[in-house]
């Protein structure tokens, strides 16, 4: 919270003086101003071609629900990252560089996948595999979440419709029922919206 407090309070910036790098810190809303989205989508038209820009989004209000400041983002698209970094420290850097990243990435079009499904019957059971294989990066060019634990296919060229397999190797795995998973900061919010109940304060 320090270090976002400096960036947002300004840094100062040669041939600029003290600039503020971000929105108001204090906020959990994920609303973003006509003018931000314009101009994120200019960057990334001018960075990544028009392919990469998404439509314009319009986040609805929803009930009570407390919503005085935007999400936290980039002030000026004009700051990418890497030409303040000699103007900021290590840990400013990257925080800010995570923040540029993931509103960036939040203004880009969706990544595109090829999913294939296999289904493999033998004898009264049916197994099913699938994988997907990605065609289009979209946001993923400028941020990547953990890489998703679902396989994908190494070839596909030799499945074919009716083909016949072999079994080299049979594994069996037990699964439990798990109990709903503990509260994120996200999903708190989230449910105190569709509770129509206001945010907490800071």
């Amino acid at each position: 919270m320090r270090l976002a407090q400096q960036l947002y309070e300004g840094v100062e910036i040669k041939g600029s003086g003290a600039v503020g790098l971000i929105s108001y810190l204090r906020t959990d809303s994920v609303r973003i101003s006509s003018e931000a989205q314009e101009a994120a989508a200019v960057y990334i038209r001018e960075q990544y071609g028009d392919a990469y820009c998404a439509a314009a989004k319009k986040e609805e209000k929803k009930g009570r629900i407390q919503d005085a400041h935007e999400a936290i983002r980039p002030t000026y698209m004009q700051y990418a990252p890497k030409t303040v970094e000699e103007y900021l420290s290590r840990d400013q850097f990257r925080l800010y560089k995570l923040i540029w990243d993931r509103f960036l990435a939040s203004q880009m079009a969706a990544a595109e996948y090829e999913t294939y499904t296999a289904e493999i019957q033998a004898a009264r059971y049916l197994f099913a595999a699938s994988g997907s294989r990605l065609v289009f990066p979209g946001f993923n060019r400028v941020y990547q979440e953990e890489e998703s634990t679902q396989e994908a296919f190494q070839s596909t060229g030799s499945l074919t419709k009716g083909c016949s397999m072999k079994l080299e190797q049979a594994a069996g795995q037990q699964h439990f029922t798990q109990p709903p998973a503990h509260f994120t900061e996200a999903t708190l919010v989230r449910m105190l919206e569709e509770k129509g109940i206001g945010r907490p304060s800071t």
